[in-house]
């Protein structure tokens, strides 16, 4: 071999080794994306997105405070992507308010702040006639078609034990996270996607979220109700894939 031959070979070899250790330098500074499912909810709900994430947590695994103790033990420098529906992105809201530094973006999927009414200031969220309603059909169906999933998706519902399913129940009627929210001054960015016909989050509550968050989007899904994971699994997907975007981009 003509030692011009041999320093091109080897130039080429060089090229390729940077090449992938800028690859997998990249991979290691890009945020970890955890899923938090939303109550009563199946992990089969996220069958249909196709992001990469780290792990599902349920309901109970929050209310357990499984997602606290991950990010709590995060390494120094790791950003966390949070990917919460219903209840989850309630969950993401409040772990936000706590660890806003290792919070890299939040998509916030039929989110809300208080799931209840409050009458005092007209907040509109459900009464506890209509999530006593919410609990029965739940129980009454095991999640076959509720909350509008389409027929031949998977059920994005599962029965779960009534003492389980009382602790979801009393997180819901419970929790108030709008003065929290409103004083965090929460910086990182956010992807809002919220139904316009969704009877348990009304639309109105991505409005009061993109108030509070500066650097937020929101998107209204036409014609869908609450089961988004499965009925716009593409559009999360594309959500997921703007924050890695963005944070690339910072680095």
């Amino acid at each position: 071999m003509a030692d011009g031959d041999y320093e091109r070979g080897r130039g080429r070899e060089i090229a390729a080794t940077a090449a992938r250790l800028r690859r997998l330098a990249a991979e290691r500074a890009a945020p970890v994306v955890l899923v938090l499912n939303g109550w009563a909810a199946s992990p089969l709900a996220w069958s249909l997105c196709t992001f990469r994430r780290e792990r599902v947590y349920s309901y109970t695994e929050q209310l357990d405070a499984l997602p606290e103790a991950r990010i709590a033990a995060s390494a120094p420098g790791e950003k966390i992507v949070l990917v919460g529906w219903s209840m989850g992105g309630s969950s993401a809201l409040r772990l936000a308010c706590r660890f806003p530094s290792r919070v890299a973006g939040l998509v916030l999927v039929a989110a809300t702040p208080r799931m209840m009414e409050d009458v005092s200031d007209g907040w509109k969220g459900m009464s506890p006639r209509r999530l006593a309603a919410l609990e029965y059909g739940l129980k009454a169906t095991h999640g076959e078609g509720f909350f509008g999933a389409p027929e031949g998706s998977p059920n994005p519902y599962m029965m779960d034990e009534d003492a389980n399913l009382s602790r979801g129940l009393d997180y819901l009627r419970s929790t108030d996270l709008r003065a929290e929210l409103a004083n965090a001054r929460l910086s990182c960015p956010a992807r809002i996607l919220q139904s316009e016909r969704d009877g348990i989050v009304r639309a109105g509550n991505a409005q009061f979220l993109h108030s509070v968050l500066p650097n937020s989007t929101v998107e209204i899904v036409p014609g869908a109700e609450h089961a988004l994971p499965v009925t716009v699994p593409g559009r999360i997907d594309a959500a997921v894939k703007s924050l890695l975007e963005v944070n690339n981009e910072n680095h």
